[in-house]
């Protein structure tokens, strides 16, 4: 076999076990915190102006402050809407597309240190890495749940970087390698600008190009000092971006975050020290581990054996076998943003390790294969073969707890029974569902777990406003802002519970000022216009009517709303299209049927409006109001005997309806009966 064929034969290979792997995950639906970066992302709806997307969502959301992501979110909605089926297939491409650069890198590395006389070995190792990264469980979080295309986007454009940087240094003329060099710079600015963890890439490289290269820094710099002014000029867009996106994911990350450095530090020994086990052993896969701290050094101590060591063991490599060396500073390079710089939510979280996985790959492979004998490739294939297909089965078989909301969060909440978040979502999966019992029983749990879990508060107030309860409602909600006085959710909930209790005046206030905090705040947008419109103040409300349907275009009670605002006014011909928009996004929509029809009526429009009422009744046909005017407008239009049945139909209905008998009397002295 050439070595061409052996090179395209491994990475269809590669490619067809990826899809293997993910093929369950296509059916899985949004999850977690998706709907707030896809269906709840008004930068996505269009592509132009381009700006717009760039400039991402100012709430803390994923996307926030990452360009290149909400790029790529933006075409996925202009292809496909909400409809998730098409962001698991862009996800699966991406990550087969970096299991490919990282075949290519490890390759074209393994022949630079072997000879090209060992073509075959940097095949089968290289293949053997490309294979096993792409299929291992530990990624399942990077490329099944869809916003987490920030780690795998970000880690395809890493890759491209260094695969770029690897090509300009093996080009044999200047005008490849120049064209190999921009490449790779161009895929590093793009990687800045889609996840933070790029940051490490330009130092990499450099310590790539005295390792495998160059063979000392002063050699690389001197040869390539253009080439890494590129690279240094990229964290101008990384810093950009930080600063456009807040900087600190809403207060979330950052020394500023309230965590103490040596806090949270202390946390990450357990985290890197899983980090490695599951490398080796993907099992438990969890998907959200929650925060905690360490409370004494009992917990720390058996991480610490792990960890220390290797941290030890990568800063010797570095100095006396730098290859080793360069495979531990990946490592703990790509952790190191997420693992030094304080958070407040997330301690372990396993989409972390996308990148960091290939240098602890690599190291078992070159241990297996001298294990197994250098000169016996056959024997590695086998193993490989072997581990690949159980990566296969265990990966496909995690995909199918992402296939449900409930199945994922009912997964994680026996892994981690302890976790008040696990609960909290679990809680939000039974509500939306309508089991409002099992809801309540888990927010209170995930309450008693963290009472200052100011979201568990304010969704638990909103479960409660729906059961009846507005008391208890609103002392949670009251709590809530009591723990986040900026809670915009919750001024939201607490203003619809007043608007609902007849406080209307208090209901204004609190939803004036959520949309203060969160000018793009759908619901409160729609709330707002409720209440005003309840107030008789409609051309206030057909304002933030107009807003709300800016963020939930697909929403028809808006239209709804926002039309029947229109026809209070005296806009009756505004209000027929709106009417008109609410039909199209739900045709069985008996009240806007109505509306409409009652609107055409007082547009002399009399024909058009026995078309509406007719589509009201089919719709529902014990409207009673809906017979009454049906037959008005029949009787209008001269026909007595039908609009006789309706309003006999009508009284049959509600005989508490005085204009239908009324009306039914006139008819029947008009006809002489």
């Amino acid at each position: 076999m050439t070595p061409r064929v052996a090179n395209v034969l491994a990475a269809v290979l590669i490619v067809a076990a990826g899809w293997a792997a993910y093929a369950g995950s296509l059916g899985g639906p949004f999850v977690f915190d998706d709907p707030s970066s896809i269906t709840g992302n008004p930068t996505l709806r269009r592509l132009w102006p381009l700006w717009d997307v760039l400039e991402t969502p100012r709430a803390n959301v994923t996307a926030q402050g990452r360009p290149v992501l909400n790029l790529s979110l933006a075409l996925n909605y202009a292809a496909g809407g909400t409809e998730v089926r098409g962001y698991h297939v862009v996800n699966v491409w991406i990550h087969v597309a970096a299991g490919l650069a990282l075949f290519g890198g490890v390759r074209r590395t393994l022949l630079r240190r072997s000879g090209a006389g060992d073509g075959t070995r940097a095949t089968v190792l290289a293949f053997a890495v490309g294979m096993l990264w792409t299929v291992h469980p530990l990624q399942t979080e990077s490329v099944t749940y869809v916003v987490q295309r920030a780690e795998s986007l970000m880690g395809l454009f890493y890759l491209l970087t260094f695969y770029g940087f690897i090509r300009s240094a093996d080009a044999g003329g200047p005008r490849a390698r120049t064209g190999w060099a921009v490449a790779s710079v161009l895929a590093c600015a793009t990687g800045m600008a889609t996840k933070e963890v790029m940051v490490s890439a330009p130092v990499l490289v450099f310590l790539y190009d005295r390792t495998f290269v160059a063979g000392g820094f002063a050699a690389a710099w001197r040869e390539r000092r253009g080439y890494y002014a590129g690279l240094g000029a990229t964290w101008l867009i990384l810093a950009l971006c930080l600063v456009r996106g807040g900087g600190n994911r809403g207060g979330a990350i950052g020394f500023g975050s309230g965590v103490g450095w040596w806090t949270y530090g202390l946390t990450q020994f357990e985290a890197i020290g899983r980090y490695l086990l599951l490398a080796v052993w993907p099992q438990p896969l969890v998907f959200e581990y929650g925060a905690f701290r360490v409370t004494n050094a009992a917990e720390v101590l058996p991480w610490a054996l792990l960890v220390v060591p290797a941290v030890a063991g990568t800063c010797w490599a570095l100095w006396r076998r730098p290859a080793a060396g360069f495979l531990g500073l990946w490592f703990f390079s790509l952790l190191a943003p997420t693992s030094l710089v304080p958070g407040t939510s997330q301690m372990i979280v396993e989409h972390r390790m996308y990148l960091s996985l290939a240098a602890v790959l690599i190291g078992l492979l070159l241990l297996a294969e001298c294990a197994l004998g250098r000169g016996r490739p056959a024997r590695l294939l086998a193993v490989v073969a072997a581990a690949a297909l159980a990566c296969v089965a265990v990966t496909y078989a995690r995909n199918e707890v992402y296939r449900s909301e409930l199945r994922l969060w009912s997964d994680t909440v026996a892994k981690r029974p302890a976790n008040p978040v696990a609960h909290a979502m679990l809680a939000e999966v039974h509500f939306a569902a309508g089991r409002r019992e099992q809801a309540q029983a888990h927010y209170e749990t995930a309450l008693r777990l963290d009472p200052t879990f100011f979201v568990a508060h304010e969704r638990l107030g909103e479960l409660l406003i729906r059961l009846g309860r507005a008391a208890d409602a609103e002392a949670h909600l009251r709590e809530a802002l009591r723990l986040r006085p900026d809670f915009a959710d919750a001024h939201t909930n607490l203003g619809i519970l007043f608007a609902g209790t007849g406080r209307p005046v208090e209901a204004i206030t609190l939803l004036t000022r959520a949309l203060a905090l969160k000018p793009e705040y759908p619901e409160a947008h729609f709330a707002l216009a409720n209440t005003l419109a309840e107030s008789d103040r409609h051309a206030e409300a057909v304002g933030h009517y107009r807003a709300a349907i800016q963020g939930q275009p697909e929403n028809p009670a808006l239209r709804y709303n926002l039309a029947n605002s229109l026809a209070a006014l005296g806009r009756a011909d505004a209000a027929v299209v709106v009417y008109g928009e609410a039909l199209r996004l739900r045709p069985d929509h008996a009240a806007a049927e109505f509306n409409l029809a009652n609107t055409l009526a007082g547009l002399r429009r009399v024909g058009e409006a026995v078309v509406h009422y007719r589509r009201a009744l089919q719709l529902k046909p014990d409207f009673a109001a809906a017979e009454l005017n049906l037959g008005s407008a029949l009787l209008e239009l001269g026909h007595l005997d039908e609009a006789e049945q309706h309003f006999a139909t009508a009284l049959r209905l509600d005989p508490r309806l005085g204009a239908a008998r009324e009306s039914l009397a006139r008819v029947r002295t008009v006809q002489g009966r």
